[in-house]
């Protein structure tokens, strides 16, 4: 029956092409799944300690019936851990488990062991294949798939890190029952993303049926995964490393990204929350020039707040910069250009575009509004 269930999005990219599996019951299959990628029956897990608690027995028992062996390690849950010790933590418990280019690594997390494990891999002997399951909202819409990998800086988000493809992605919607409200609701900014800068039709959708998924529609959860995912998977194969169509994704990101090294990249704000906001301050910036009907950021807002999403600067607790330090920080952000920063905009819901013909005084006029609000 699970099998029935089970959507499979292609990511068609020459070389290094592979599947995303969206459905209920993959991880009770991963051995199976998982197999005919081997070389030997053996491979490594790295996940965080929360996770592991949920997941990594069920994972080692799906294993088991293929006949394969696990090793794992369980790093520190939250987004912390992507940073340089915790990687070389990784990289040299990889090493010492005896990890051949020819192995499968697989990364049993949300975002953060995603992104640091993808790296990891990326790195490891110039290159070690990895297969993603993700256990969050956000990690099985978004980071999971295309390639991304990497930890963050002090100085801001991501800056370090690769290109590096997974040769499988599991997607397993039941694991989306153990996660907290808030933690879901923050990966659903991932997806309400995809609605607003590519297919209205899609937002049209999650209006009217993104409670019942939030509540646990598992028809819906299904959808909205593989949908997402289908979107992601189009605009990655024709644009892999960033090069111009892939930077639609970042719509609500270079906000998002000041606000989360604004507030110490901590549970103040989680990434999906920073998304959401964002890109309730994109349409708004939107909107303050001309873009859009003034109706338009209205709409947006309407349906985070009935998703009970955060939606302004004032859902975030604690002091955070002026308007003119939040724009330093976009300055980190690495869409800037030449000195220029690259927002994503929209002419409305479901048309986004780049641009870095953005005026100044318009971004800081929308921050101070913001931050008046507080």
């Amino acid at each position: 029956m699970t099998e029935m269930l089970t959507k499979a999005v292609h990511v068609p990219l020459e070389g290094r092409a592979y599947d995303v599996l969206v459905g209920p019951g993959l991880l009770a299959r991963s051995g199976a799944l998982i197999a005919p990628l081997l070389r030997r029956p053996r491979v490594a897990v790295v996940t965080d300690e929360t996770v592991g608690g949920l997941h990594l027995e069920p994972l080692r028992k799906a294993l088991e019936t293929q006949g394969i062996s696990m090793t794992a390690l369980a790093l520190p849950p939250g987004e912390a851990t992507k940073c340089w010790a915790q990687l070389e933590r990784t990289t040299e418990w990889l090493l010492e488990a005896q990890v051949e280019r020819d192995d499968i690594v697989i990364a049993l997390g949300g975002g953060v062991i995603g992104d640091l494990v993808g790296f990891a891999a990326a790195i490891l002997r110039r290159g070690v294949r990895f297969v993603q399951i993700p256990t969050s909202l956000l990690a099985q819409v978004d980071s999971s798939v295309g390639g991304k990998t990497g930890i963050n800086s002090p100085r801001g988000k991501n800056l370090i890190g690769a290109f590096h493809q997974p040769s499988l992605v599991l997607a397993d919607i039941e694991m989306l029952q153990t996660m907290k409200n808030r933690d879901f609701l923050a990966g659903y900014g991932e997806v309400v993303k995809y609605g607003l800068l590519g297919d209205a039709a899609f937002f049209d959708w999650l209006e009217a049926h993104a409670p019942g998924m939030a509540a646990g529609d598992e028809a819906a959860r299904i959808h909205a995964v593989a949908h997402s995912v289908a979107m992601k998977a189009a605009i990655v194969a024709r644009d892999e490393t960033e090069q111009g169509d892939r930077a639609l994704l970042n719509l609500g990101h270079t906000f998002c990204h000041a606000l989360e090294a604004a507030t110490g990249y901590s549970d103040r704000l989680l990434h999906g929350e920073g998304v959401a906001i964002g890109c309730a301050l994109a349409f708004e910036l939107s909107a303050r020039i001309g873009l859009c009907a003034q109706e338009t950021p209205s709409r947006v807002r309407a349906h985070l707040s009935n998703m009970n999403m955060k939606v302004d600067l004032s859902d975030i607790k604690g002091d955070l910069p002026d308007a003119e330090g939040l724009l330093a920080l976009m300055g980190q952000d690495k869409k800037v250009q030449d000195g220029h920063l690259r927002f994503i905009l929209a002419r409305g819901i479901g048309k986004a575009f780049i641009t870095s013909d953005v005026p100044r005084a318009a971004v800081l006029s929308v921050l101070e509004d913001a931050l008046a609000q507080r």
